[in-house]
């Protein structure tokens, strides 16, 4: 019997590019070790069981992938044979459902879907050989999820115990104009190095997806909470009873007391509706003062914190000469107003970025989808730095 649920193994956690560093962090943090870091991801060693903890628990993976087996494969042929020696029948219920994803760079195949093809046929053969019935298949993603990574003549094929990418966090049902993915807006927090004690205000929110993320932080609160069903649940050796004994214990570690103060503010009323509803899918909608308003107009509270911008990057032409009036604006805004804060701007556009008029202490760099992006730190001292 293949006892994946119990037996370690190689697990790759996948992530957006330039976001391993904070997953790299928040896998430790879970008492993992990490085997290798790469550029998209981690490896780890771990069974079934303990991906169910991680996919509960992770805010910045997007897929937590278990190694079944890997092996040599020069073609199509030869994917298919080693395929089919798997005991599928022993992973994979005869009566259900299941999908294939692939990565593939190989010079026999010019499509993925066609290798996808392939591994499909290889479980369904071997589970009709064995069983006398055949599962379903089909491009879903809610129940079985088997991925192919096949690089040149290795490929290693894997149990994609998530499904469903953890990089949405399940709250934004209303996801407003161009948003920021949960994954990117938790990794850009996760690099001012806020407490998650001190005030956090975020002018221009949007949809909301900062300010509820430092919400979500501040509460320990993990995305696991806003979601019922992932693909581990699927595959043969499921015990609920670890699913709901994890999902217990987030509820229990999810602290309610001592919240800092999160303000959100946007000059469009529906923005800021928008926002509300998430937070309130979110459950942390009693945690933020939501503001409609000039970015100017926000409320700072006095002492130290963290002031996040996201602003447009003006991709489209011809909004241009308005986006400099505007990067300019929060300049002045950050060095008047917000003293003693650090300030943020997350930008993909560096021209603009320099009309902020300000010396950026520090640059991050991030992928905002393909857009090569910078989250730019400016320290905001009472007085001069001296002082």
């Amino acid at each position: 019997m293949m006892e994946v649920f119990n037996t370690p193994n190689k697990v790759i956690i996948t992530c957006n590019r330039r976001l391993s560093p904070y997953l790299e962090q928040e896998v430790k943090d879970l008492g993992f070790s990490i085997v290798r870091a790469f550029n998209t991801g981690v490896e780890i060693k771990a069974s079934v069981n303990e991906c169910i903890r991680l996919n509960l628990n992770l805010r910045i993976a997007s897929q937590i992938l278990y190694e079944i087996k890997s092996f040599r494969a020069n073609d199509p042929n030869e994917l298919y044979q080693n395929l089919v020696t798997i005991a599928w029948e022993e992973i994979i219920p005869f009566d259900s459902y299941f999908t294939v994803t692939s990565t593939v760079h190989n010079e026999t195949i010019t499509t993925p879907l066609f290798a996808n093809v392939k591994v499909k046929d290889a479980i369904v053969d071997r589970i009709k050989d064995k069983k006398g019935m055949r599962p379903n298949s089909g491009p879903d993603m809610h129940k079985a999820v088997v991925h192919l990574h096949w690089m040149e003549e290795r490929a290693e094929i894997f149990i994609d115990t998530s499904g469903e990418t953890l990089a949405k966090h399940g709250y934004r049902k209303h996801p407003g104009k161009a948003p920021m993915l949960e994954a990117l807006a938790t990794s850009t927090i996760l690099a001012t190095g806020w407490d998650k004690k001190s005030p956090f205000v975020n002018p221009m929110c949007g949809s909301g997806t900062l300010a509820i993320e430092a919400a979500l932080l501040a509460q320990n609160r993990v995305p696991g909470l806003q979601r019922m069903n992932y693909a581990f649940m699927h595959f043969i050796g499921y015990d609920e009873a670890v699913f709901f004994e994890e999902r217990r214990h987030i509820k229990e570690i999810t602290d309610k007391t001592n919240l800092p103060p999160i303000i959100a503010s946007d000059i469009a009323p529906e923005a800021i509706e928008i926002a509300k509803l998430n937070a309130r899918t979110a459950g942390v909608e009693h945690l933020i003062t939501f503001e409609v308003g000039d970015f100017e107009e926000t409320t700072v509270p006095e002492g130290n914190g963290v002031v996040m911008f996201n602003p447009e990057y003006g991709e489209r032409l011809g909004v241009h000469s308005k986006l400099e009036e505007t990067y300019k604006r929060v300049g002045d805004f950050l060095k008047q107003q917000c003293k003693g804060y650090r300030g943020y701007v997350f930008t993909g556009n560096p021209d603009l970025a320099k009309k902020i008029g300000l010396r950026a202490s520090r640059r991050f760099e991030f992928f905002n989808g393909k857009l090569d992006c910078r989250l730019l730190q400016y320290e905001l001292y009472e007085g001069t730095k001296e002082n």
